[in-house]
């Protein structure tokens, strides 16, 4: 299997969060290093400042683990039964790790009682892209001209469109929005989504918290992407003023990549003799 490589300058990326026109303090966290890849968003929840201690610990504790995996190249075998490669076992066991520190934090400081945390991340490597989640934190991707969400909520809403109650149309203008059926620190342990899916060169992702998806239709952030599609910056700034503009309800938070040059692992020969016999 080819390792974990230095990214510099083959994934361009960039994050911003703003605490909104109606909360009093941000309690979403980002995290960025465009060296290995690797974008975290959390939005937490909780009493007073709880939730930003969840979602530090949260963006925190993966970052640290998956760049401590990469730089020991500690990381573990493929997983043949679910399919998921090296990176993406790291990156879902690391979401793991963070959900037994909330927890377990949330049990022992009275102060923290409560408090949870959804998270979305995703981390590149040879030409691909690993997606986890845990919430309705998402992710989108824009691929040409075709804007998807690569995430699907994990709330109340989303399984009442599942079961057929709402169609997305309905959903959208639902006012129900925000009940999350998963999220880190409510119990010892949490099922982490992850699938992998190829990264083309001039893709862009987006990660961002309900606070963005909440406030501008999906549509909209299409269009600021192809509008302000020469800088990430812009991009990131514009979305946060549109959802502020849009009343800002709740705090906003985007990290956005893009991209810009093929990415593929550089194969050794131990590598390319193993691979014969798989």
């Amino acid at each position: 299997m080819p390792t974990l490589q230095n990214l510099r300058g083959k994934i361009r990326s960039v994050g911003s969060t703003d605490v909104g026109k109606v909360r009093e303090h941000n309690e979403d966290t980002i995290g960025v290093d465009a060296d290995i890849g690797l974008l975290v968003l959390a939005d937490g929840m909780g009493g007073y400042n709880a939730g930003e201690v969840a979602s530090g610990i949260a963006v925190k504790t993966v970052m640290s683990l998956v760049k401590e995996a990469i730089e020991r190249q500690d990381l573990t075998a493929d997983d043949k039964e679910s399919g998921l490669s090296r990176p993406s076992i790291v990156l879902r066991d690391s979401i793991m790790r963070a959900n037994k520190i909330i927890y377990q934090t949330a049990k022992t400081q009275p102060q923290c009682e409560g408090m949870g945390t959804t998270i979305v991340a995703c981390l590149f490597f040879d030409n691909k892209v690993a997606i986890a989640h845990v919430g309705d934190s998402r992710l989108y991707r824009l691929r040409a001209s075709r804007f998807e969400q690569m995430t699907l909520d994990h709330s109340l809403l989303q399984e009442l469109v599942d079961r057929g109650f709402y169609s997305q149309e309905e959903a959208a203008r639902a006012s129900n929005k925000n009940y999350v059926t998963r999220a880190l620190g409510v119990e010892p342990s949490v099922e982490v989504e992850i699938h992998e899916e190829p990264a083309l060169k001039g893709d862009y992702y987006v990660l961002c918290s309900d606070g963005l998806s909440d406030m501008i239709e999906d549509e909209d952030i299409h269009l600021t992407i192809s509008t302000f599609s020469a800088s990430l910056e812009t991009i990131a700034k514009q979305l946060i003023q549109l959802a502020n503009d849009n009343g800002g309800r709740d705090n906003v938070s985007v990290v956005l990549a893009q991209v810009a040059e093929s990415f593929a692992a550089r194969k050794g020969v131990m590598d390319r003799l193993l691979g014969w016999f798989d």
